[in-house]
């Protein structure tokens, strides 16, 4: 059921009874409309960053912690994971965001996709979702809210999910997002704590997407460049189904708004590890190398290296355009899996087979050298 403005709601579509007709009149038509003029940040990037993150939640109090509950908050994993007999665990998640597109479908659909990629990144399956709205109904018409709602639906369907519900509320930024629910083995559940030394690392979808969204908000993004951030960000990470099945993969995660390197660096201290990855090796957008050599980042890029960069090696001659996508926060990225050398041919097949070309090993996990987890690049 939908729950909107204290009443419920029993279709997606009737959210629109609760947008007033003075919306209708001061709302810019589908046309023009630029989701993104209404968002201080968009995507991923309005991310918290993580180093407030982390004071903000060590302040929180410790909740009930049951024997079932199988992945909570100890390592900043992508979804929560309870234990409901031997054969099945319930996998679940959020996540929202402001627009990181103008057009509306479009940010539906990228919502979505990036929501569901919590559960695929633990190897679970999805099996139905609610949805998360929250729009400034003042300045965007019921038609245009509506669009959001399709994007996000059409991705669901693609996953074979229902959306059974949600809420909407009345807020001064665009918000779009699912909750997520899912279920897996038990013994196959893949956390991101569970990388061991000698691990190859591999990941799924190139580095970029943060700098082609601040391209785009500046009116410097070609179409070309659009229609590959779009095949990027509404790409299903599902291929962590099959990636879970595999012996050798040990730990997963999906490379979203902290960064590769701060994603990376969330898997080894959950492992006790530090991690050496081959810059070169990283698969990267070619279009955002172009603009990233040009100086174009994201606020988000900046603020993740100020909350990790003193955990990186980083190299001397290694220029800043490749520490800018290193930091990039990706909406909707790709995943990231610790495998035992003898697995990664696997890892990069079923990555290929299920359409993700970029894949690519781009370093190893390795010991800590004074105890304490840190990134090495080279």
């Amino acid at each position: 059921m939908w729950r909107a403005g204290g009443q419920l709601q029993g279709a997606a579509g009737t959210i629109a009874a609760t947008m007033t007709l003075h919306a209708r009149v001061l709302a810019p038509d589908l046309e023009t409309i630029r989701l993104t003029q209404f968002a201080h940040g968009g995507g991923c990037g309005c991310k918290i960053a993580p180093g407030l993150l982390r004071e903000i939640l060590a302040r929180a109090p410790q909740g009930i912690v049951p024997p079932e509950l199988l992945v909570g908050t100890e390592t900043a994993d992508d979804a929560a994971v309870y234990r409901l007999n031997d054969q099945q665990a319930l996998v679940a998640t959020t996540d929202f965001f402001t627009p990181i597109v103008d057009d509306p479908y479009d940010f539906g659909r990228i919502a979505a996709t990036n929501a569901l990629s919590d559960i695929y990144a633990m190897g679970g399956t999805p099996i139905l979702a609610l949805a998360l709205v929250g729009m400034p109904i003042a300045k965007l018409a019921p038609e245009v809210i509506g669009r959001v709602l399709e994007g996000g639906a059409a991705v669901c369907r693609e996953a074979g999910i229902p959306i059974a519900g949600g809420h909407s509320i009345d807020v001064v930024e665009p918000i779009y997002g699912l909750v997520g629910l899912g279920l897996i083995h038990p013994d196959r559940v893949r956390r991101n704590a569970d990388a061991q030394a000698g691990d190859v690392l591999v990941l799924g979808k190139p580095l970029g997407v943060g700098v082609l969204s601040a391209a785009l908000k500046k009116g410097v993004l070609p179409d070309e460049g659009y229609a590959e951030m779009l095949r990027h960000t509404t790409q299903l990470n599902r291929v962590g189904i099959a990636l879970a099945q595999l012996d050798g993969v040990r730990a997963m995660t999906d490379v979203t708004g902290f960064g590769l390197a701060g994603h990376l660096l969330e898997v080894c201290r959950g492992s006790h590890l530090s991690a050496q990855v081959n810059l070169a090796q990283v698969p990267l957008i070619a279009s955002a190398v172009e603009f990233a050599r040009q100086g174009m980042a994201t606020g988000a890029s900046a603020r993740n290296w100020a909350a990790y960069g003193a955990a990186v090696q980083w190299p001397s001659a290694a220029p800043e355009w490749q520490r800018t996508l290193l930091t990039d926060p990706q909406t909707s990225g790709g995943l990231l899996v610790s495998c035992h050398p003898d697995a990664a041919q696997a890892v990069l097949a079923a990555f290929r087979s299920a359409g993700f070309d970029s894949a690519a090993a781009i370093g190893q996990m390795q010991a800590n050298a004074n105890d304490e987890s840190r990134l090495i690049c080279s």
